[in-house]
């Protein structure tokens, strides 16, 4: 999932499609988290997400202010996934802007949210 904020430039998404792809979160022989998506020859799934960026914590309604404009989330996601292809492994993505119905099976002890 990819959330775009107001701040965030073609900076961002080159260092988080780099992090990504060289992550090494993937067990090796041993079981040990050493390989890389790019390691495993895996693939991505690239779907955008505003509500990341959605601040709980004052009132009962998540505020959005720190999402970035459709406009700019969409040129940045668009770059991400760009850069991402360019990898060689196979890139899906989901509609942007649209009402989706997304299945995920989250196979493991890992979830991890990265920033620059």
């Amino acid at each position: 999932m990819l959330g775009v904020a107001k701040p965030d430039t073609l900076g961002e998404a080159e260092f988080l499609v780099d992090k990504i792809l060289n992550l090494r979160i993937f067990a090796d022989g041993n079981g040990k988290m050493n390989r890389s998506v790019l390691d495993t020859k895996g693939e991505l799934l690239v779907i955008s997400q505003f509500t990341l960026y959605g601040d709980c914590r004052k009132g009962r309604r998540p505020g959005f202010d720190a999402a970035a404009p459709p406009q700019q989330a969409r040129e940045l996601y668009e770059s991400f996934v760009g850069l991402a292809r360019v990898s060689g492994l196979r890139v899906e993505t989901g509609v942007f802007q649209a009402h989706m119905g997304v299945s995920l099976l989250n196979d493991g002890p890992v979830t991890l949210l990265l920033e620059k």
